[in-house]
């Protein structure tokens, strides 16, 4: 019983941490789709002149995936449905032309700037709409909730550690004992050292398994795939053999790096 409450407390520390891990991950992989559905339905409108070729445009902006012309006939047909044929067709003439442009990134406001300043650069342009109001609030918003949801993983994640490095200590000074009589009879420091080591690797080991299981679970949810549909995305919450591993490999090093700093810190009794 007493080994037991000896390993649980480090097991929830580390399963606390790889949880947090996880979440930020989801998070990020969430709010990076949803940039590639607001990329695929954001585009910026340019008036021009004159006809414009993509490879123009894309030579001066080479975030530019796709070039569409507008036609102008739903536009006149709004105006006046009463116009001869031989006025329509005049109408058309003068009209300038309309580009509907497509990115290859949701950009931030900045770079919507910097793009608006390259195409105004071609003469034939004399208008270019980014739909600047909306898209920077939907940005900011991405981008609020993004470092909200860091900061918060960071501040648990110092605080964890800091317990796990206090559970280390507490159990080291119970072994103290032991680890003084062995050193009286020469072990070297990595031998007196080993059970603490052990400890740490296997509460890792477990803390990861229990992690794998919750993440399953979690990624098997009915409701968290409703979430996900509700808001038209689709990400992988858990991937089972690459996330494992990950929590795997930061959990054992965690264990180890602070089971090291405190052997090292360790001062012999005479």
């Amino acid at each position: 019983m007493k080994s037991f409450k000896n390993h649980l407390s480090l097991v929830i520390a580390l399963v606390s941490i790889l949880f947090t891990i996880q979440v930020f991950t989801v998070v990020d992989r969430s709010i990076n789709a949803y940039k590639d559905k607001l990329t695929k339905n954001y585009s910026l409108v340019i008036v021009s002149q004159n006809k414009l070729l993509p490879k123009e445009l894309k030579a001066k902006v080479s975030t530019i995936a796709d070039v569409i012309e507008l036609s102008p006939e739903s536009v006149i047909k709004k105006l006046n449905t009463k116009i001869s044929k031989n006025n329509i067709e005049l109408l058309k003439a003068t009209l300038p032309r309309f580009y509907k442009l497509k990115l290859a990134i949701y950009p931030s406001p900045d770079e919507i700037q910097k793009i608006r300043k390259k195409l105004l650069k071609i003469k034939s342009i004399t208008k270019v709409e980014s739909f600047s109001a909306t898209h920077d609030t939907i940005y900011n918003l991405l981008l609020l909730f993004k470092t909200v949801i860091s900061v918060l993983a960071f501040a648990i994640l110092i605080v964890t550690v800091l317990l796990i490095f206090k559970e280390l200590r507490i159990w080291q000074f119970k072994h103290n004992e032991r680890m003084n009589i062995m050193s009286l009879f020469g072990a070297p420091t990595w031998l007196r050292s080993a059970v603490l080591f052990r400890l740490a690797i296997v509460d890792a080991l477990i803390a990861s398994v229990l992690n794998f299981g919750i993440f399953s679970y979690i990624a098997s949810s009915s409701w968290v795939s409703q979430q996900l549909h509700t808001i038209g995305i689709h990400i992988v919450v858990f991937d089972k053999v690459n996330d494992f591993l990950s929590g795997l490999a930061i959990s054992v090093t965690l264990s180890i790096l602070l089971a090291a700093f405190i052997v090292l810190g360790h001062k012999e009794e005479v």
